[in-house]
């Protein structure tokens, strides 16, 4: 199937690259910063400068700064991965600045925002110095939903996964962002500083509770005493982050370039919603984001559990299906009345029902923004991007609802129909017949989905990914029903058939 996305139409302008020096010499329209960067110190440490990163909580900070509020809380990058670097080599040239691309489709906005003002070499000795500065008060993750070690079988910590076996089994400078958090607090600790809060920016129910299992849980391998300390006197804030934010490739970097007359090595384009919900937990000080749209709220679990449900879950939800169906534009797969009723009855049925009323949301309508966010146009999101790492969203997106709708007698056939096509897009991909696998797990999964076609379960197999529910009579029958399904006739078919039941 052939997809299309429309880009807007504009002249071609001369672009400039883009750097401190130049930001008065970009075109009219474009927002530059309105602070003098000069006058910016560092507060906040952030590690994993992706796009999300830089749409959302950079794109606050920035919004803030234009206030005249908070200079004394700028952002230092950081990173311990290989794309970290590349990163780092690619913001160095212009000077930390990043161009920031809003696709409304009622009109594309880009804005250069000046908010991180440096970027720690990626080397762990360098990070855990950078730590130790008294003016970081805040380090901030976003490391993706798979960085934290967690056991699908318990849902904590898992001391058993080879990154932290290596960890604690020899005497080498730390490997992981955890590793090097924990030696940080152990330097600022000796030295008489106050610990800086550890702020989760990642899509993980309780982000705040599970950065803290993990950094608890490592540091009672290496130092309990120093463990005790850490439960005793640092802050772990929940907080649930939303703003669709697709990869960054040529056909992004042209669009900056030739609509905006800028040359950026690393733009971010962005949907023009995002949200941030967070508990008000950061005893070294924050600072005032409420003035630029955060809430800051008691409990932020419900928001949490709306967003990863419905937000995520729903992209679950329609990434495989599309897949099969060949569409490459999630745009162009909510133009499809199988995917977008797929998506509608799935929620509807079996995914709001798991979530929380929460005063003055409707459900059904954060539903329906879903929905149209998911179809806009402009934004150009890919259905690869949605399909990618399924072996660490799935256990965070659709199992957890799988289980909760178990665990009160609710029928799961539409949520178990979606892991059955994650199981058959495996095996499709394989043959051919789709998009290769991008998932640290893709043998395995390839595998597993293969040994399938002959018993279903084999799929689920998979203990670190499906845990108990791989023993529940109820999930393996109705995810063996519709994998046999989808191997018997054809994708089409059976979700026409799910939507006429």
């Amino acid at each position: 199937m052939q997809d299309s996305h429309p880009p807007q139409q504009a002249e071609a302008v001369e672009a400039i690259a883009l750097r401190a020096e130049t930001l008065t010499m970009l075109p009219e329209g474009v927002s530059t910063p309105g602070y003098d960067r000069r006058a910016l110190t560092p507060g906040v440490l952030h590690v994993g400068v992706g796009n999300f990163h830089r749409a959302h909580q950079a794109n606050y900070f920035h919004r803030l700064f234009e206030l005249g509020e908070d200079f004394d809380w700028a952002i230092i990058g950081a990173g311990m991965m290989h794309f970290d670097e590349a990163m780092r080599e690619k913001l160095g040239p212009q000077d930390w600045l990043t161009t920031i691309v809003e696709l409304d489709p009622e009109g594309y906005r880009a804005r250069v925002i000046g908010s991180m003002i440096d970027f720690v070499a990626v080397d762990p000795g360098a990070l855990i110095d950078a730590m130790q500065d008294p003016q970081i008060r805040i380090v901030s993750l976003t490391v993706t939903e798979g960085g934290y070690f967690l056991s699908a079988e318990t849902g904590g910590f898992d001391p058993a996964h080879p990154a932290i076996v290596r960890e604690t089994g020899a005497d080498h400078p730390p490997q992981t962002v955890f590793g090097v958090i924990i030696a940080a607090l152990k330097a600022r600790r000796a030295k008489g500083l106050p610990p800086f809060t550890i702020m989760s920016c990642d899509n993980l129910p309780e982000n705040g509770h599970v950065a803290r299992a993990t950094v608890l849980g490592l540091a009672r391998l290496i130092d309990p005493d120093l463990a005790e300390w850490i439960a005793d006197n640092v802050a772990f804030p929940n907080s649930m982050v939303d703003c669709i934010t697709p990869a960054t490739g040529a056909r992004e970097i042209d669009l900056v370039r030739a609509r905006f007359g800028i040359k950026d090595a690393a733009p971010v384009v962005c949907e023009p919603f995002r949200q941030w919900v967070m508990e008000d937990n950061f005893p070294q000080g924050r600072p005032a984001l409420e003035k630029v749209g955060v809430e800051f709220v008691r409990d932020v679990a419900p928001y949490e559990l709306m967003k990863l449900r419905i937000l995520n879950g729903g992209h679950a939800a329609i990434a495989y299906s599309s897949a099969l169906l060949g569409h490459h534009y999630v745009h162009d797969a909510m133009a499809d009345p199988l995917i977008a009723g797929f998506l509608a009855k799935l929620t509807k049925e079996e995914i709001l029902p798991t979530v929380p009323e929460i005063e003055g949301v409707s459900l059904t309508s954060y539903m329906a923004l879903v929905a149209r966010r998911f179809s806009n146009a402009a934004l150009g999101d890919t259905i690869p991007r949605l399909c990618l790492d399924g072996s660490n969203r799935q256990p965070k997106f659709i199992l957890p609802t799988i289980a909760d709708r178990l665990a009160s007698g609710q029928p799961v056939n539409g949520l178990a129909l979606e892991v059955a096509l994650w199981a058959h897009y495996c095996a499709a991909a394989h043959d051919g017949l789709a998009a290769r696998i991008d998932d640290p797990n893709a043998a395995r999964l390839t595998e597993k989905a293969l040994a399938a076609r002959g018993d279903p379960r084999e799929f689920l197999a998979m203990p670190d990914i499906f845990g108990a529910l791989a023993q529940s009579p109820e999930f393996v029958r109705a995810f063996a029903t519709s994998l046999e399904r989808l191997q018997q006739t054809s994708t089409r078919d059976v979700l026409a058939a799910y939507l006429a039941s």
